[in-house]
């Protein structure tokens, strides 16, 4: 029997998405559950019998799962194709995303990336192979289609098909709500924004040109849509579902400096709560091939953006056989030019001259610069051997001795999945190469990482809105929202799910140690005291015994530091507090990494 959508009760479950141009892991949320709900309440389902739960959710309550058991439809979304390390959420396992069509009593539909294939573990160094994980249908095409289609259908069927962008422009709005939904909505939420799909090469490893070449929405579309998430409590974006933000708007190739413009303000001024607005993926290609074009769009991104972007580049491999082999779009020495022109057109920082970047050391303004590059590096690529590991180890050495910035370094194993060239070669090297892909790794992180690290965030540099998320070993640890944000550990068990404006004091490979900024001379922990630097334990148990002050030069002084000042301030409303015992409290620098 042919059911009304109005009768319908449906439960999407967000099993998370990393994709090469696409990312959906808390506290991302990714277009897919956005979309499909919007698909939902198109084909008539009323959005109050709409549910949306994320993996993480029904892990920590598992009484949730009578939602996905009770449904007439259990969407599931889902799926990694360029593994990470998350610490917002965790992807759900192949065996949890079957353990849920298990325990649906419902129709139960599969959909999102995980149709490209799934392997033993979400994990690099594998072999994906396609399979329906038990639901009654598979999206081979694009899932929130197949939900609208099914729901028309009366949950009998549909056919396979691929959505069109009148139909996105209407699901994103419709679909908006339910970021409601969310359990860290409204404080601790990144929405992730499609401006495009497909791409216009064909890398032999990668899934993005399964969707196709590219196809461009208008500003309007993507403005009406943030202008929609607005209106639901969402404050931070990210303008990450297109292959290179540089092509958005033209041929595909080509930048279109006026259309990037007209995207850029457009948010600006339907969200004027904006607090984070950041991309992801930019073609050094791109680049190269226009510089003069790319250098206009560069320059109007950051004049958009929030500080702490990051330009994802694919350079992959900076050995050549390797390129030859697998398609690859520039050399290691086209991509470090690519670099130099990100660095000087966006890498200045906030107070500072625009088109002055690259800055670091004393003369560096205490925020991060607008907009930087980061490299992505991928092993176990048909062709490669071990000078694969030298070559480029010798790009990144040579960004560093030209005094160029990078925000990140992302290296990893590739996975080989059907209907990509990999799919000939499988992940056979990178598993031969693992143990010394780990060693180089590590190499990496000592030689590159912290050196880069400590010139990107020099000394006193604020980073506002940290959000703290967990404790270790006596330490809270937060990061703010936006593109690969850093990790932040700051001395001392602060309270929870709060935003707090920091300034680093010390740096990990990836991570930086952070006191609260400003840090208030009257009341600040021996712990925060001494991860300042150059105050140690004497100098802070100094600091302690000669409170109250009534100025901040008045507990520099005591310190012996006048440099200090750019940490500290002094709240006189606090002066009465006791003098505290410093020998009561124990601590050392943090080292968050």
């Amino acid at each position: 029997m042919t059911r009304d959508p109005a009768g319908v009760a449906v439960t999407i479950v967000d099993g998370y998405v990393d994709e090469p141009a696409h990312f959906g892991v808390p506290p991302y949320v990714s277009t897919y559950p956005r979309y499909t709900a919007g698909a939902l309440v198109d084909a008539g389902v009323p959005r109050d019998q709409i549910v949306y739960h994320t993996i993480d959710e029904l892990r920590s309550d598992p009484r949730k799962r009578g939602d996905v058991a009770d449904a007439d439809l259990l969407v599931y979304v889902g799926g990694i194709t360029v593994p990470g390390k998350y610490v917002g959420g965790t992807p759900a396992e192949p065996d949890e995303v079957r353990e849920l069509a298990w325990t649906a009593d419902g129709t139960t539909l599969l959909g999102g990336p995980v149709r490209f294939g799934v392997g033993e573990e979400n994990a690099g160094a594998q072999d994906m192979q396609r399979d329906d994980l038990d639901y009654d249908f598979v999206s081979m095409g694009d899932v929130e289609a197949a939900a609208h289609d099914l729901v028309e259908n009366g949950l009998e069927g549909y056919t396979d098909r691929i959505r069109d962008y009148d139909e996105v422009d209407r699901w994103s709005n419709l679909g908006a709500f339910v970021v409601e939904q969310h359990p860290d909505h409204p404080e601790y939420i990144i929405a992730e924004l499609e401006t495009s799909r497909g791409c216009a090469y064909r890398c032999s490893f990668c899934t993005e040109p399964m969707y196709g070449d590219p196809d461009f929405r208008s500003p309007p579309d993507v403005v009406g849509e943030v202008d929609a998430l607005s209106d639901h409590g969402v404050t931070d974006f990210r303008i990450g579902r297109q292959a290179d933000i540089l092509a958005y708007g033209g041929d595909g190739e080509a930048p279109n400096p006026t259309a990037l413009r007209s995207l850029y303000a457009g948010i600006r001024e339907v969200a004027p709560d904006l607090r984070t607005l950041h991309l992801d993926n930019m073609n050094p290609v791109t680049i190269v091939d226009y510089p003069e074009r790319s250098r206009e769009a560069i320059r109007t991104i950051a004049e958009y953006n929030t500080p702490g972007d990051t330009a994802a580049f694919g350079l992959e491999s900076a050995d050549p056989v390797v390129r030859e082999e697998n398609n690859l779009l520039v050399s290691a020495e086209e991509c470090l030019e690519a670099v130099r022109v990100v660095n000087e057109a966006a890498g200045w920082r906030p107070g500072e001259h625009p088109g002055d970047g690259p800055t670091f050391g004393d003369d560096a303004t205490r925020r991060l610069p607008k907009l930087l590059p980061g490299i992505n590096l991928v092993h176990g690529l048909a062709g490669e051997r071990e000078e694969t590991f030298e070559h480029n180890r010798q790009f990144l050495r040579d960004v560093l001795d030209e005094g160029l910035l990078l925000r990140r370094v992302n290296v990893r194993q590739v996975m080989a999945f059907e209907g990509t060239e990999m799919d000939e070669t499988g992940a056979e090297i990178a598993r031969e190469h693992r143990d010394q892909f780990k060693q180089y790794k590590r190499e990496l992180r000592e030689e590159i990482d912290r050196p880069m690290l400590e010139r990107v965030a020099p000394p006193g540099t604020v980073l506002p809105d940290v959000y703290t998320e967990y404790h270790e070993d006596g330490t809270t640890f937060g990061r703010q929202l936006g593109t690969y944000p850093l990790l932040v550990g700051l001395p001392g068990e602060l309270p929870l799910g709060e935003r707090i404006d920091t300034a680093v004091v010390d740096w990990g490979y990836r991570s930086v140690t952070a006191v609260p900024y400003p840090l208030d001379a009257n009341a600040a922990s021996m712990t925060q005291l001494t991860a300042l630097p150059g105050v140690n334990r004497g100098t802070a148990g100094d600091l302690v015994v000669g409170r109250p002050y009534d100025t901040v030069r008045e507990a520099t002084a005591v310190a012996g530091d006048d440099d200090l000042a750019r940490f500290l301030a002094v709240d006189t409303t606090a002066a009465s507090v006791p003098h505290a015992n410093p020998a009561a409290e124990r601590g050392k620098p943090v080292d968050a990494d």
